[in-house]
Parts: C-alpha cells; sequence; structure tokens
C-alpha cells in the first residue's frame, strides 16, 4: 500500500512495514478450535476509510474488509474484481468500467457505480491523505486535491473516468485500496463509517464492538461477499502487539497462527524453531531512512553532499550479514528487484555502496560551505525491532565519518508518523515502502513528488516531478522505464532518502493452521489460511 511500513526493516509494509503494534498483548485465541485466525497487525493511525489509511496498520485491514475494480494475484498480476471490464479509448485518456451487477456491500446494499466515483470525489473534496493518487484525474489539483470533473456515471454499473493524459497503467493502479467503494452509509456519514467500517469484501468487522483500540480487530466472513477470494476460515483476528518479541513467543507457543516478521534475535534461529512453518520470501518492499528537508546543514548544495557521504558510509553488506543473517539485499535502487522496471545499472548508484573514504571527502566538501556541528540521529519506532539495525548504522556512518551519531527511538509506530506529519521530529527516521501495485511508478511517486502523500521528508525537485507526469501518460510500458528510471538517478544525486536493503518476509505459522502462503508483496494470504 501506500504505506510507512512498521515492522519493515526487522517490515511491507513495509512494507507498505511489516508492521508496527500500538498496544495490546498476548490475548490471542490460536489455539482454540473456533476456526478464527489470528494474526499480527498494528493499530490503524487513521480511521478505517480507503483515503485515510497510508500506512500498513490499517491497509490490512482494509484489504481484507473491501474489494476494488481489479485485484492483484499472488503473483502480482492484475485480475478483474468487481469491475466486469474496464476498456480505454484509443489514446489511453477515457476509460469505461463497467461493474458486475451481484455485488454487495457487507449490510446489504449493492455496490454501484456511484459508490465507486462518489467515494473518490469523496478524497479528493475533503483533500484526504491519499488524495495524490488521483491527482491524474480531470478536474483534480497538482495533489489530487479538488472536485473530480472526469468521473460521469452513465447508468447503475457503469460510468467513465476521463483522464489529465494519457494514463497506460490506469487498470494496473485500480487494485490499491484507495479506490475502493463506499456504501451508501459512509457517504453520508464518514466518521461513523470509518470507525465502523462497511465494505465489500471476503471480511467484515464482527459488530459494533469489533475494533479494540489499541488490542485488536475482530473480522468473521462476509455472508454478502461474492467473488473469487471468499474467506475458507471462520474470521479473522489481527492482534497488536507491543512488540516483535511477545508475538514471536505466542507464535511459538501456538497462541498465534501467523507472523509475517521475525525479531532480529530469531534470524539465525526461526526456520529450526518453527519446523517447515517458516516463510525466507523476497517481496516488492525496500527500507531506506529519511533526512528531511528542513534539518539544518541537509538543504542546498551542502545537503547533497552530506546525503551522498552518509549514504557511502552505510556498510550495507556488514549490516544485511551480521543484523539479519543475510535475510536482506543491499538496495541498488530506490523500488525492488522483484518488478519488471528493476535496473542495477542506474547512473550514480555507486552512491549506495560502502566508501568511507568519499564519504569523509564530500562530508568535508560540505563542511567547507558550512560547517557541521550537533548529532546525526536516526528515529524509529521501538516497538518494531529496528534498534539493532539502527544501531549499526548510525555506528557505521559514526565511525566513516567521524561523527557523533545516534539511533532515536520513539515508543511506537503511530508516535513516529505524528512527529513526522508535524515536523517535530529533530533529525532522519526509519521509513519503509511496500508496494502498493507492481509498478515503480508506485515506489517513487507518493514518496518523492512534491507534496505527494506520502512525501514525508518534504522533498521537491520539478525535474523529477515532470519525469513522474511523463511517466505516469507514456504510451507505453518501455517508455514509462525510461522516465522512471531517469527519475530514479535525480534521487540518486539529491538522496532525500537513503535506500538500505530490499526486504524478504520473514515469518511463519503456528501448528494450528494450514494453506498459508504469501503474496508477491509479503503479505499472507488470510482467506485461503484455514484451521486444523
Amino acid at each position: 500500500m501506500n504505506l510507512k511500513k512498521a515492522w519493515l526493516a526487522v517490515p511491507a509494509a513495509a512494507a507498505l512495514a511489516l508492521t508496527a503494534c500500538s498496544g495490546g498483548g498476548s490475548n490471542t485465541t490460536g489455539g482454540s478450535g473456533d476456526g478464527i485466525i489470528t494474526v499480527n497487525g498494528s493499530e490503524p493511525q487513521n480511521t478505517l476509510l480507503p483515503g485515510m489509511t497510508s500506512e500498513n496498520g490499517g491497509g490490512r485491514i482494509l484489504a481484507a474488509l473491501f474489494s476494488g475494480l481489479v485485484r492483484y494475484d499472488n503473483n502480482g498480476k492484475t485480475v478483474l474484481d468487481v469491475a466486469e471490464s474496464i476498456e480505454p479509448n484509443e489514446d489511453n485518456t477515457v476509460w469505461t468500467v463497467k461493474l458486475h451487477n451481484d455485488r454487495k456491500f457487507s449490510d446489504g446494499t449493492p455496490v454501484k457505480a456511484s459508490n465507486f466515483v462518489e467515494a473518490w470525489k469523496l478524497i479528493t473534496s475533503k483533500n484526504q491523505v491519499q488524495a495524490a493518487f488521483f491527482d491524474f484525474f480531470q478536474g483534480t489539483g497538482e495533489d489530487g486535491s479538488g472536485d473530480i470533473t472526469g468521473l460521469d456515471v452513465t447508468d447503475d454499473y457503469s460510468f467513465t473516468a476521463t483522464l489529465k493524459q494519457p494514463t497506460a497503467d490506469f487498470r494496473d493502479r485500480l487494485g490499491y485500496t484507495a479506490y475502493s467503494p463506499l456504501p451508501d452509509s459512509t457517504l453520508a456519514d464518514p466518521d461513523n463509517g470509518g470507525e465502523h467500517p462497511v465494505g465489500n469484501g471476503p471480511y467484515k468487522v464482527d459488530g459494533d464492538n469489533a475494533w479494540e483500540h489499541n488490542v485488536q480487530i475482530k473480522m468473521v466472513p462476509n455472508d454478502k461477499y461474492v467473488g473469487d477470494t471468499p474467506a475458507k476460515n471462520n474470521g479473522l483476528t489481527m492482534v497488536f502487539y507491543n512488540s516483535l518479541d511477545a508475538a514471536y513467543q505466542d507464535l511459538l507457543s501456538n497462541n498465534l497462527d501467523v507472523l509475517d516478521a521475525v525479531p532480529n534475535a530469531a534470524f539465525s534461529t526461526y526456520e529450526s524453531e518453527l519446523k517447515g512453518r517458516s516463510v525466507n520470501q523476497a517481496y516488492a518492499g525496500v527500507q531506506y531512512f529519511t533526512i528531511p528537508q528542513w534539518l539544518p546543514h541537509f538543504s542546498g548544495e551542502e545537503g547533497r553532499l552530506r546525503r551522498q557521504a552518509i549514504s557511502l558510509a552505510v556498510d550495507r553488506d556488514s549490516i544485511t550479514k551480521t543484523i539479519f543473517n543475510g535475510a536482506r539485499t543491499p538496495a541498488t535502487d530506490f523500488t525492488s528487484t522483484t518488478l519488471p522496471t528493476y535496473s542495477d545499472k542506474l547512473s550514480g548508484n555507486d552512491v549506495l555502496a560502502y566508501n568511507p573514504t568519499k564519504a569523509k571527502e564530500l562530508w568535508a566538501q560540505a563542511d567547507a560551505i558550512a560547517a557541521w556541528d550537533g548529532t546525526f540521529k536516526i528515529s524509529y519506532n521501538s516497538d518494531g525491532g529496528h534498534k539493532e539495525w539502527v544501531d549499526a548504522t548510525v555506528n557505521s556512518i559514526k565511525n566513516a565519518l567521524g561523527i557523533s551519531a545516534e539511533g532515536n527511538p520513539y515508543p511506537d509506530f503511530k508516535s513516529l508518523l505524528a512527529a513526522e506529519d508535524d515536523q517535530s521530529i529533530t533529525g532522519a527516521f526509519r521509513a519503509g515502502w511496500m508496494a502498493d501495485y507492481p509498478n515503480a511508478y508506485n515506489f517513487l511517486q507518493p514518496q518523492f513528488q512534491t507534496k505527494a502523500a506520502s512525501n514525508k521528508g518534504d522533498y521537491s525537485n520539478t525535474e523529477f516531478d515532470s519525469l513522474m507526469t511523463q511517466a505516469s501518460s507514456a504510451a507505453t510500458s518501455e517508455d514509462a522505464t525510461k522516465f522512471l528510471q531517469q527519475a530514479q538517478e535525480i534521487l540518486l544525486t539529491d538522496m532525500p532518502s537513503v535506500p538500505l536493503w530490499y526486504s524478504n518476509v520473514n515469518g511463519g505459522w503456528s501448528a494450528n493452521v494450514d494453506n498459508v502462503a504469501f503474496d508477491w508483496h509479503g503479505q499472507a494470504v488470510y482467506q485461503d489460511i484455514t484451521k486444523k
């Protein structure tokens, strides 16, 4: 999703964490015979509305509760879902969407064209956090806000979408949860709908008190669901743990059914401890730390030199081997090796290789502009298993550059996000991305385009923004790839975030469940899991 991931680096999301937890504890029912699957989750940052959810805690809940026009199969292939067809005109500027006429929300009301159109208009008219995902529709501003004029309902189960420019991958984008429909009841009262969501997906919330804030959320199969991914279990409970260690201990004792991240200390042992019930699988996720534009010494030419120096000072090879036991791969770009557009030949990507000599040279050049003072900090959420790699990273920077550097823990993921949003954070901060859909554009635009929803560091570069527009409107995927690679080369110079390593999902499941699989972006396929 368009997510900051809470457990991304131990995750995404992510990894779009892969999740951090705000509270709760070992109150699971993993060992029971009720057919309920218990999994790790995290307290959502905002209400459970598609337009208000840009992190993994809320995103994985919405993915269970809602179905979109399309979905992505376990390998990341786009498959029609609520849509019967999505067809473009000759230049990909007008798309005609026809829906299946048998889909319903969990309250029994039909899913109509207006439920998509009005849900999308709600996001842009209220400038919700996911508005940037609508910036290519006619009528919206550069940041996606405003009144969409390019959506027209043609009958109960059909609508057209008119875009600002040709967008060849429009269909592929629509599986992201921001494009979910909303029932009439939520459109009439979004606040209530966000607290008590009504969706059209495989699951529904289990009553008015299903969401126990900072503890868990309970979901049961949606008896009104029609589609290809029905729940094969009796329900899904996401438990919001205080720490990965507690979650892992519950997994080992069969009190938690599925965990998508293990503590750093368990990397060398979890596969033997779980005895055939573990996963170590690459997915579309990457870990960074972001250096905000507003920090002293990190703007202009001085800032570019210091950002590059810091990247060169990080010994990714050593950290991935010693902290992650080889379960991470040093990054060579800003996206993921699992994407078809990935390239390790980008100009300037040598800035991602450990080179303390070059790092010192660049740092000295920056000092000639303005002398460095103070301590370089990387903030992180202490509930997500990040302390070990953050400590190793700041030690690498300290040793290479001869400066003071340290980790700065926040108690949980939600408080870290709040500090990023209000810009009270006083240093760099950990960041992760888990793909919302399998395309490099999704890694780059939401995080680095000016004023985009997840551009937490306030980065802005007009040339980069222009390349994002060109990639979005490219007539072919080959043309889009060219623009996206050019955009990455700008990032490799500016370094608004420092890519660290690509993520694997390293998790496991209890002896109480079968049919556990993880998909292209590291998420367990919840609806297929069965209880023994």
